[in-house]
């Protein structure tokens, strides 16, 4: 499928667990936030994976359609 991700940096905690469990898609940028690597890529089930454990709440996938995926 191929899930776009957006990143609220406002409810970023800076947890690193996305940095973590998905090095190629994420990283911290220069204030320690995350967002996302240009060129990353990891399969969707990861993605999901990673959004849904995401302490913030701040990441985002949006489907090809552009609708929001449910992460619950």
């Amino acid at each position: 499928m191929g899930y776009t991700i957006r990143i609220d940096q406002e409810l970023c905690i800076s947890s690193g667990k996305c940095v973590a469990d998905a090095p190629a898609v994420f990283r911290f940028d220069d204030e320690e936030l995350a967002e996302v690597v240009p060129g990353g890529s990891a399969d969707d089930a990861r993605l999901l994976a990673v959004a849904r454990n995401c302490p913030g709440r701040a990441i985002t996938l949006v489907d090809e359609g552009g609708n929001d995926v449910p992460l619950v």
